[in-house]
């Protein structure tokens, strides 16, 4: 990527991709946040192809006329309605031309100015009145750009729109890129540029702002300190007085970039002098250049300008800013979205009748929903949980902590017993044949940890929920995670210890081993969460198994994972079951999901993991199957 003019860095895939996508007819909409090169690739890519770029801006006051064109008044006065009199539109203009129409913001337009091009986009060609049918040249394409992560503004792209177009996802570049973009713009120093990238980088994991800045962030960041060391005297970094400077720039630079979170009660500043303190102490010295911020080995990241994993199409459910984007998702954690009224009125029929007005929440006509169709009704409370509207998000919010609290005590079931028999790896016991046929592979005799055994175990287990935030998870998703946490906390006891972790490309430990949480704190926690990034089961386990390493009493090691278990990034699955006694999987199977897939993966990482999967399409699958595993 390069800001304005200048070489592509990174995104190799991506150029690959959209470069192939033009040869072949197809149109395009590329997605991302700002500051990751859409513009840069795609002028990049229509250099190399030969095409001319004609380029709109998407917004609100885009009519059909100003997309298309319109008869000059004073010119059909002259002559009447003539091709002459006609001023040709950005549309008309590619469409005669053999040029690339460059479509920015695409999320902002109008949605009957964008219904003037499902013709365009499926015959090539557009029916104008008075004036004909104008017939595309061989050479246009429709290139269209949107940020899916902002919600103000924005409306729902259509599913006509979206079937007629690809869809490539760019997230920012690694570190190294990032700092050869901030060197070959403002010619930087190597410290300089590795303090502001980091910072900036930083600022897309915080977990009290939203928004993070992009690249341009640390463009500015690294000019405004160099003026700044240079007005006062200054020649280096470990000069006294500098890291002030560097202070004072941050704040100018990225204040008016990053956004706090909704409800969180700091300002820009202070976020960024955290970040500040936590990058260069204030008794320390700036980062070296040739170490990296992105904090300890972690999971595998994705490759430069990598996608987001599992990704559906544009738009994945409600195909808007809050749709998946993991993917389109920057590495790294980031603050959960908000959802504009507009987005939910055409998300949920419903939207409407509990929330007549600004700030309202009708519990009466919650529960009205609730009782006619509980899956619509969770998934609607789980998206008003992150409404724009303070007062609507605060009220879905403590209402959410009594609903689903409410439906996961369904599933809250205490161990009975003393002893019962449980499958166990490792050969002690009765052999399971069927179970150890399952997961061995390879030469005969199979291995210890292949063999399946059946004994008798004690009823203390530790339990540890771990669920896939990487899909779709927003609506549904969300309220089933909500659920079966609220089940899990609900079931423990003398007998039975739990965690819960979630999970995509990062692993985040909502609840440790060993330490209550109130499950109405664990459900606040899980609602706040939406899918995104690329889909590492292999850390899960592995932070999963530590979690329950911690149990040292307990007799049985059991990890309850929700997830399709379609792995995207890291280790096999299968590689990551050490100290786990048994897996059991609860896969969610949304309607219309690609089920097959998601189910023989998840019974053979069950397998292996001496389990048993339970197939979750609605809450009311939820409460059987928590009962069955943690009984």
């Amino acid at each position: 990527m390069g800001i304005g003019p200048g070489p592509v860095v990174g995104l190799t895939r991506e150029r690959e991709v959209l470069t192939v996508a033009l040869r072949t007819n197809r149109h395009v909409v590329l997605e991302g946040p700002p500051g990751t090169g859409k513009s840069t690739l795609l002028r990049a890519v229509a250099g190399e192809t030969g095409h001319d770029v004609v380029f709109v801006e998407g917004n609100a006051e885009l009519t059909p006329a100003r997309l298309v064109g319109s008869y000059d008044p004073a010119a059909v006065m002259a002559g009447g309605y003539v091709p002459g009199s006609f001023v040709d539109g950005p549309l008309l203009t590619a469409m005669r031309g053999s040029g690339l129409l460059y479509l920015e913001e695409l999320n902002r337009i109008p949605e009957e100015t964008l219904n003037v091009l499902i013709t365009v986009l499926t015959e090539g060609e557009i029916a104008v009145p008075r004036l004909g049918t104008v017939r595309a040249a061989a050479g246009f394409r429709l290139i269209a750009a949107m940020n899916p992560f902002d919600a103000v503004g924005t409306a729902r792209v259509g599913q006509a729109i979206a079937d007629r177009m690809c869809r490539v996802v760019l997230g920012y570049q690694d570190e190294a890129g990032e700092r050869a973009i901030v060197a070959a713009v403002t010619d930087g120093h190597p410290r300089p540029v590795a303090l502001a990238v980091a910072l900036v980088r930083a600022t897309r994991e915080h977990r009290d702002l939203r928004t993070g800045s992009s690249v341009r962030g640390a463009i500015d960041l690294v000019l405004l300190l160099d003026g700044l060391l240079s007005l006062r005297g200054l020649e280096r970094l470990e000069d006294r007085g500098a890291r002030e400077a560097a202070r004072d720039a941050l704040h100018a630079a990225l204040s008016g970039r990053v956004r706090v979170t909704e409800g969180v009660e700091r300002t820009p500043e202070s976020v960024l002098d955290e970040i500040l303190a936590g990058i260069w102490p204030s008794d320390g010295v700036p980062p070296d250049p040739g170490t990296s911020s992105d904090g300890p080995p972690g999971p595998a990241p994705s490759p430069a300008g990598g996608g987001p994993g599992k990704a559906g199409g544009l738009p994945p459910e409600a195909a808007g800013p809050d749709s998946r984007s993991g993917q389109r998702e920057r590495p790294g954690r980031r603050g959960p979205r908000q959802t504009a009224r507009r987005e939910l009125q055409l998300r949920h029929p419903s939207f409407d009748e509990v929330s007549p007005e600004v700030g309202a929440l009708d519990e009466e006509a919650f529960a009205a929903v609730m009782g006619a169709d509980p899956d619509a009704a969770a998934a609607l409370l789980a998206d008003l949980a992150l409404a724009t509207d303070r007062e609507l998000r605060s009220a879905a919010r403590r209402l959410a902590a009594r609903v689903f609290v409410q439906v996961g005590r369904v599933g809250a079931a205490r161990a009975r017993g003393t002893r019962r028999l449980a499958p166990a790896r490792g050969g002690d016991g009765d052999l399971d044949l069927e179970r150890t046929l399952d997961r061995w592979s390879g030469p005969w005799p199979p291995a210890p940890e292949d063999v399946v055994a059946r004994r008798w175990v004690g009823a203390r287990r530790a339990v540890c929920l771990v669920v896939d935030r990487s899909g779709s998870m927003s609506g549904l998703g969300v309220a089933i995670a909500a659920v079966a946490a609220a089940g899990v906390v609900l079931a423990a006891g003398e007998r039975l210890g739990t965690s819960v972790l979630a999970f995509a490309d990062r692993v985040e430990v909502l609840q440790q081993h060993g330490r209550h949480r109130a499950p109405e704190d664990l459900v606040l926690a899980l609602v706040g969460l939406r899918g995104h990034g690329r889909t590492d089961v292999a850390a899960a386990l592995r932070a999963a198994s530590a979690q329950l390493r911690t149990a040292a009493h307990a007799d049985e090691r059991v990890v309850v994972l929700l997830s399709d278990c379609l792995s995207t990034a890291g280790d096999p699955a299968e590689a990551a079951l050490a100290g786990i006694d048994r897996l059991d999987v609860l896969c969610p199977l949304p309607a219309g999901g690609a089920e097959a897939e998601a189910l023989v993966a998840s019974r053979a990482l069950a397998a292996r993991g001496g389990g048993s999967v339970a197939a979750v399409r609605s809450l009311a699958d939820l409460g059987p199957a928590l009962t069955r595993l943690l009984g």
